[in-house]
């Protein structure tokens, strides 16, 4: 068995063991992505309940006009993805929790393509996601006149404020998967980088 920065590696599938300062820096890298799955987890599900809930009923010229997230299509999108950002976080915080009860993972490359394909598109589908809502927030806000949309927030205050809240939510969704996408980056490139060294080694 050899070793790349204190990583135990053998062919095929790979025990991490470390020494001990890369083996306190190892444990403070899965807290942290421990952390940060929590977080996307818990404000995921924030942010889906605040703008699936969000209604707001407006009397005009008599007759009652009823606003709803799913008068815009972009505010759907972004409950779903929020919604597949909580699954997939909750399931990978099975998995943390797991790696750290062991004390060791068993990693190997297949596992950590898995992670890094299913980060990379998560924090891609998020981030789509609230910019298409953010765009439709505000056209809801300010309007827009060459295209004859009016703005409706000042109608419909309550039912804008909150789904405000629930974008900026998902704001800090989005940006947590980008940084668990180069955590999981790190952790899957490590292993070739191990190979790397092996190869050299021989020459």
């Amino acid at each position: 068995m050899s070793s790349y920065l204190g990583v135990g590696v053998s062919p095929g599938t790979v025990p991490v063991y470390h020494g001990s300062n890369l083996k306190a820096i190892d444990r403070r890298v899965r807290l942290a992505e421990l952390i940060l799955r929590c977080l996307i987890c818990g404000l995921a599900i924030l942010s889906a309940v605040l703008i699936g809930t969000d209604t707001q009923v407006k009397e005009i010229f008599s007759i009652q006009k009823k606003a709803r997230f799913t008068d815009m299509k972009a505010f759907v999108f972004l409950v779903i993805a929020n919604g597949l950002a909580a699954a997939y976080s909750l399931v990978q915080v099975l998995r943390c929790v797991l790696s750290m009860i062991r004390g060791s993972v068993l990693f190997n490359k297949p596992l950590a393509w898995v992670i890094f394909s299913g980060d990379q598109i998560m924090a891609y589908l998020t981030l789509a996601a609230v910019a298409a809502a953010a765009q439709s927030a505000v056209f809801g806000k300010y309007g827009q006149t060459e295209l004859q949309w009016m703005k409706i927030c000042n109608m419909y205050e309550k039912f804008c404020n909150q789904i405000g809240e629930g974008i900026a939510g998902a704001v800090v969704v989005s940006i947590a998967m980008v940084v668990l996408s180069a955590i999981s980056a790190f952790g899957l490139f490590r292993l070739y980088g191990h190979n790397k060294g092996k190869n050299n080694g021989k020459w």
